[in-house]
């Protein structure tokens, strides 16, 4: 849990880098959340079928938008790519294999052009 409020400390802070335990517990504890709260949403009638969305996760996932776009921006600078390659996630099927395996690659050892290792703390 202390991975997730880290990234949320760092709502909208795109530079620097973010290793693998924080961009992955940040993952899983939002879609807990989510799943609780849609759950919570099926059974205060507030769940829209349409849509496939209520309206408290909806609430909750347009709050973290942003912290999710950053922590995955972090992500990317630590394995040494921009973080417009989120980008290519806007290709079906193939965009989401990628940035799948870029957020499962380790950190670029030392320092690179996003800043200090955060592994280690140093250059």
């Amino acid at each position: 849990m202390s991975w997730f409020l880290a990234a949320l400390q760092k709502y909208a802070t795109f530079s620097g880098r973010a290793q693998r335990a924080e961009y992955w517990y940040f993952v899983l504890f939002y879609l807990l959340i989510v799943l609780v709260l849609s759950i919570v949403d099926a059974f205060t009638g507030t769940f829209d079928r349409e849509g496939g969305v209520g309206l408290l996760s909806g609430l909750f996932s347009l709050a973290l938008f942003i912290p999710s776009l950053a922590v995955a921006v972090r992500r990317l600078h630590d394995i040494g790519r921009s973080g417009w390659w989120l980008l290519i996630g806007l290709i079906p099927l193939v965009g989401a294999f990628v940035l799948l395996v870029f957020a499962v690659q380790d950190s670029q050892p030392g320092s690179n052009a996003y800043g200090p290792n955060p592994k280690t703390g140093t250059g």
